[in-house]
C-alpha cells in the first residue's frame, strides 16, 4: 500500500478582513460622533459629505439617516441633509427623573450584593479611572452608564434593565455634555461612584439610595446648567 501523505504544513493565505454593509458602518459612523458630541446639536449633516466621509455611496447613507431619525438623534429634510437634534429641557427631566426611579430602587434591591457585582464595580470604577487619566471623555461617559447599568441588572428584574437600556444613548450624550461642560466633574462622578460601592460592599441599602439620589441630582442640575 502507498502511505499516507504527510498533513500539509502550509498555511492558509491571509483572508481580507469582511466590513460590515456600507449602511452600518455610516450608521455607526453618525451615531458614534453624535454621541461623543463631535456632532453637536444644531449640525446639518449632508449626504455627499458622509458618504465621503466614511467612503461609500449615497444609498447606504440615507438607509443609516433614516434609522437615525428613528431612534430620535436626527431630523431628515429631504434635499437639505438631517439635523442633528439638540437634547431638549424636557428630555433631559425626563431622563433624570427616570433614572432616579429605576436607580434607586434597583440599588436596593442589590442588597445583599453578591461578590461578582462587587468585583465587577470595582473593575469599572478603576477602568474610568484610566480613561479620566487618559482624558478620554467618550470613554469615561460609557464606562460611567456601564457603572449604574450593571446594579440595575443586578436587581433581577429584567423587564425594568430592558426599560433603562432604552435610556443609553440620551444618557451618553449629556455624560459627555457635562464633563465638556465641567471637567471637575469626571473626579466628582469617580468619587461619588466609590460611595455608592462602599455602600453596597457595606450591605447598607438605604445609605446606597441616598448616594444615588445625591449623584443622580448633582448630574440633573448640571445637565440643566445649574452650577451647583
Amino acid at each position: 500500500m502507498p502511505s499516507a501523505a504527510p498533513p500539509s504544513t502550509e498555511q492558509p493565505a491571509d483572508r481580507p478582513v469582511k466590513q460590515p454593509p456600507a449602511a452600518e458602518r455610516v450608521y455607526s459612523h453618525v451615531k458614534r460622533a453624535v454621541l461623543d458630541r463631535r456632532y453637536e446639536g444644531g449640525t446639518l449633516l449632508t449626504e455627499g459629505e458622509l458618504a465621503q466621509a466614511v467612503g461609500v455611496s449615497r444609498t447606504p447613507v440615507r438607509e443609516a439617516l433614516l434609522k437615525l431619525e428613528m431612534e430620535g438623534l436626527l431630523k431628515l429634510y429631504p434635499k437639505k441633509g438631517a439635523l442633528v437634534l439638540a437634547v431638549s429641557a424636557q428630555e433631559i427631566a425626563d431622563v433624570v427623573e427616570t433614572r432616579l426611579l429605576v436607580e434607586e430602587f434597583a440599588v436596593r434591591k442589590a442588597v445583599p450584593a453578591p461578590p461578582a457585582l462587587l468585583a465587577r464595580l470595582e473593575e469599572l470604577l478603576a477602568q474610568q479611572r484610566r480613561e479620566a487619566d487618559d482624558g478620554d471623555l467618550a470613554d469615561v461617559a460609557v464606562t460611567d452608564r456601564c457603572f449604574h447599568a450593571e446594579i440595575v441588572q443586578h436587581a433581577g428584574n429584567q423587564i425594568l434593565a430592558r426599560l433603562y437600556d432604552q435610556l443609553r444613548d440620551r444618557q451618553l450624550r449629556m455624560g459627555v455634555a457635562v464633563m465638556q461642560a465641567h471637567p471637575d466633574r469626571v473626579a466628582q462622578n469617580i468619587t461619588e461612584h466609590a460611595e455608592i460601592l462602599d455602600h453596597l460592599r457595606a450591605g447598607d441599602a438605604e445609605g446606597a439610595a441616598a448616594a444615588v439620589r445625591r449623584h443622580l441630582g448633582r448630574v440633573g442640575s448640571l445637565v440643566r446648567g445649574e452650577d451647583r
